[in-house]
């Protein structure tokens, strides 16, 4: 199983960005699927998750700005980053819990690389 994270990069405070989270492999379920962020000297902060229903919860200072969404068909999530401020600079990552091959097949948390996101001032 792999999560490959996409969509980073520059952008002016005020701007928006839309982060992708693609799993792939021999997967027969994604559970829960979270985005983080971490910043160097800082620990990794949870900035989002979302349930297989959709259902969303975001740390406070995201929240009103940022939308997690996914689309268990293409097993990809996504986190639509909007009002972006200096602040949200980071590298964002993302995770999922993952059943895989078949229903009674062993779940695991899977991470994707880091994408950097930067934003300007």
């Amino acid at each position: 199983v792999q999560l490959q994270a996409s969509g980073g990069g520059l952008v002016q405070a005020g701007g928006s960005l839309r982060l992708s989270c693609a799993a792939s492999g021999s997967i027969f379920k994604i559970y829960d699927m979270g985005w983080y962020r971490q910043t160097p000297g800082n620990g990794r902060e949870l900035v989002a998750t979302i349930t297989s229903a959709g259902d969303t919860n975001y740390v406070e200072s995201v929240k009103g700005r940022f939308t997690a969404s996914r689309d268990n068909a293409k097993r990809t999530a996504y986190l639509q980053m909007d009002s972006l401020k200096p602040e949200d600079t980071a590298v964002y990552s993302c995770n999922g819990d993952v059943q895989t091959r078949h229903i009674w097949g062993p779940r695991n948390i899977y991470w994707g690389q880091g994408t950097l996101v930067t934003v300007s001032s």
